[in-house]
């Protein structure tokens, strides 16, 4: 497989192209990023000499670029991770969303169809449903009622994908994940950011009462369907991805601090989120039932070790809180 994976320097990208590397040593990676603030070249630096990986800094808005790629690397997958995903970013300003997440999943499917892509994998969210009461979960059948501009941006992004596959028979599918946790996170997502301001002793801001609840998956089990919708999902079918693992806010918060031995009285209540949509639940048994997934990680467990892991590399979070992060591969990748 000739496998395009766009948005593959960010978190749950960089995590997927370093799990694909080494399990499918046939295969070649094409890791197209734009390198925005979230994506970040340090997370490959593992595999950035493998022989079957090529990173290319472009944005997938560029037509003409992505077009080269596609044709000249003969693609016959395509992957789709690239999206401006910070739900509080989309409330200061939503053209940016709509331009990356929409506009840029068009140009994909455009390519998709021109060039006859085999498969088309278009990485969504369970943001798309909404919010729910305090019981009941997200089917792949509960209608799409997006409530931040983030969500509405996934959600069109979605619908073109369904139409591309019905009218011009693109083979798409979509997996909608819950909330991701584990190494290489950047820092202004719930977790990651509170492990960083518990280490560095600052206020960890909670939304509201704290009581926001979520389902939270480990991203290694999010990779780990992603694989396998790439390779046995079937086209035109919707697959929701979670974790089971149903939390609000400040438990979750009290549980970083219990393993960092901080007090709780570095939680502070802050105004809550325009809009913030108050439950999340993931029903998975669709893709456990027909492609014999299911999440290996429980929260527990995954929260340890990713705690752990912001403790064993302070210096690559401590690079992307001081910006310095950005400033060696942008400049190298510019200058080409």
């Amino acid at each position: 497989m000739n496998l395009l994976v766009t948005g593959g320097a960010g978190f749950i990208g960089s995590n997927f192209v370093m799990r694909m590397l080494a399990r499918y040593p046939s295969y070649r990676i094409f890791n197209v990023d734009k390198l925005t603030y979230a994506g970040n070249l340090e997370n490959l630096e593992s595999v950035e000499s493998h022989p079957n990986y090529k990173f290319f800094m472009a944005d997938i808005c560029n037509r003409p670029a992505m077009e080269r790629i596609v044709r000249d690397h003969k693609v016959d997958a395509i992957m789709n991770i690239a999206a401006e995903s910070h739900v509080d970013r989309s409330i200061q300003g939503a053209a940016e969303f709509v331009q990356t997440n929409v506009s840029g999943t068009n140009v994909l499917l455009e390519l998709g169809r021109e060039y006859k892509i085999t498969r088309f994998l278009q990485v969504s969210t369970d943001e798309v449903y909404g919010s729910l009461g305090p019981s009941g979960k997200f089917t792949e059948e509960t209608p799409l009622h997006p409530n931040s501009p983030y969500a509405a941006s996934k959600a069109a992004a979605d619908l073109l994908a369904q139409a591309y596959h019905h009218t011009h028979g693109v083979p798409v599918m979509i997996t909608r994940c819950s909330n991701n946790y584990g190494p290489f996170q950047f820092p202004e997502k719930l977790i990651p950011l509170m492990i960083v301001n518990a280490l560095n002793d600052k206020p960890l801001p909670v939304y509201g009462d704290g009581k926001n609840v979520r389902d939270w998956l480990e991203v290694s089990d999010h990779c780990s369907a992603l694989d396998l919708v790439l390779h046995a999902g079937k086209p035109g079918e919707v697959y929701n991805i979670g974790g089971s693992n149903e939390k609000n806010n400040l438990e979750v918060v009290r549980l970083i601090l219990g393993m960092l031995k901080k007090p709780d009285s570095f939680i502070t209540f802050v105004k809550d989120r325009l809009g913030h949509d108050r439950r999340y639940a993931i029903d998975s048994m669709k893709i456990q039932k027909e492609l014999k997934w299911k999440p290996s990680v429980t929260f527990e467990e995954g929260l340890k070790k990713t705690v752990q892991w912001y403790l064993d590399h302070r210096a690559w979070w401590e690079r992307i809180v001081s910006g310095e992060y950005q400033e060696y591969y942008r400049k190298m990748y510019e200058e080409r």
